[in-house]
């Protein structure tokens, strides 16, 4: 899909890969819808907007609330005029802990945010983009939506579930303008940690954070695969290879990333 003078929503807009996707969409001219939750990150994603040509307008709200996703078409429209995409980027991941010690409470939260609220936007845009000459919707999944890691087992479960509708969605389009890509997310240098409930970013023994891609990469990355109208799109090397790896052998690719996280889940 063409991004000049297409009007995008992100969700997740106020931090990390959804701000970073603001950016890079709004260099490339399109026009943005951002979602969130935080109202002040999302102002200060509009002040960093605002030096890009003037072409976003952010709007607070809960992706977990139906009804208040419901009202969001007609906001945007009111703005806009029209919407001719959507980035279902808002998501969280779980305490790093065990199933057997994660209250149900929590299971839920994970699920309504990276499942449901990205399932009630593309059922709440849908209707719109299919009328559009050209659309695009872009959810992004996570590489531990397929392959899956000790200690966020119920996150991955719910970025399965993601990849699983985003393919499914993209065989029901597939002789319609709307196309679909499923995007899968490596280690990201993002605030997910926090934005989660989490606390600080995990550091390393010697209390530097991990490698990871940055979120402004990330979202460059992101965009290109919309705009080459790519199925899936692997963002970062990690993901890259682990795709490759599990596809060879998902059982030592699984007990791969458990060693690595053995560390993590230690008492």
């Amino acid at each position: 899909m063409k991004i000049a003078d297409k009007a995008i929503v992100v969700t997740g807009a106020g931090s990390g890969i959804g701000r970073e996707l603001v950016l890079h969409l709004l260099s490339k001219r399109a026009l943005v819808a951002g979602v969130d939750l935080n109202k002040t990150s999302l102002d200060e994603t509009a002040n960093l907007a605002s030096n890009i040509g003037g072409r976003f307008a952010g709007f607070v709200t809960n992706v977990t609330d139906k009804l208040a996703v419901d009202a969001l078409p007609n906001q945007v429209l009111e703005h806009f005029g029209k919407v001719d995409g959507v980035i279902n980027n808002a998501g969280i991941i779980q305490p790093f802990v065990k199933l057997n010690d994660l209250d149900l409470a929590t299971i839920e939260r994970v699920f309504n945010v990276n499942f449901y609220g990205t399932l009630y936007v593309i059922k709440a845009f849908l209707p719109i983009l299919l009328n559009r000459p050209e659309a695009h919707i872009a959810n992004l999944s996570s590489m531990g939506g397929f392959v899956s890691v000790p200690g966020q087992t119920i996150y991955c479960a719910a970025k399965a579930a993601v990849k699983l509708m985003s393919e499914g969605l993209a065989s029901e389009l597939a002789q319609t303008n709307v196309r679909v890509t499923v995007v899968f997310p490596g280690a990201i240098a993002t605030n997910i940690r926090e934005n989660s409930g989490l606390g600080n970013p995990e550091t390393s023994s010697n209390g530097k954070r991990s490698q990871a891609l940055s979120a402004a990469d990330a979202a460059r990355i992101i965009v290109r695969g919309i705009e080459e109208n790519a199925h899936h799109v692997f963002v970062g090397r990690d993901a890259n290879l682990m795709d490759k790896f599990y596809r060879l052998s998902p059982l030592r690719a699984t007990r791969s990333i458990a060693s690595k996280m053995s560390a993590l889940l230690s008492d």
